[in-house]
């Protein structure tokens, strides 16, 4: 099996893009951040002495996606159509999904992992002085399509 960002003599490179069609492209991704059930409470009544824990989140996943060019070396700055943030609260924790939008001539997977995975973070730092157990984890892509 070849890896796209890897050249013939096994050093990492961007891969050339430039004979590809601007395509709609759409991807979805998700993440889990498990919580004690009395932090989870916190969030739901927007108790948390720092703000309103998935606004900021929510904010901060976007700004990310905008940003995984910048993050993950090998990514293609690509122009995003549009970012989405949700949110799922569960008794054990938030769900958080995203989904990711662009047209042009590579995917919109990695702005969308990337979304979540910092929406998570935010989670994580805004809650870290009432909770210690904290775990972010499942973070996956759901699907990815091409018009």
């Amino acid at each position: 099996m070849e890896l796209s960002h890897v050249d013939k003599s096994g050093a990492a490179s961007m891969v050339d893009i430039s004979s590809k069609p601007k395509v709609k492209r759409t991807a979805k991704a998700r993440a889990m951040i498990t919580l004690r059930p009395e932090t989870v409470e916190l969030i739901r009544k927007h108790l948390v002495k720092k703000g309103d824990v998935l606004a900021a989140a929510r904010i901060a996943g976007i700004s990310a996606a905008k940003k995984t060019w910048d993050l993950v070396p090998l990514c293609h700055n690509i122009e995003i159509d549009h970012v989405a943030i949700d949110f799922g609260i569960l008794e054990d924790g938030v769900e958080i999904n995203s989904t990711a939008v662009c047209t042009d001539k590579t995917g919109i997977e990695m702005e969308a992992l990337t979304a979540v995975t910092v929406a998570a973070l935010t989670i994580y730092d805004m809650c870290k002085a009432v909770d210690y157990e904290m775990e972010i984890g499942q973070v996956v892509l759901l699907e990815k399509t091409k018009e």
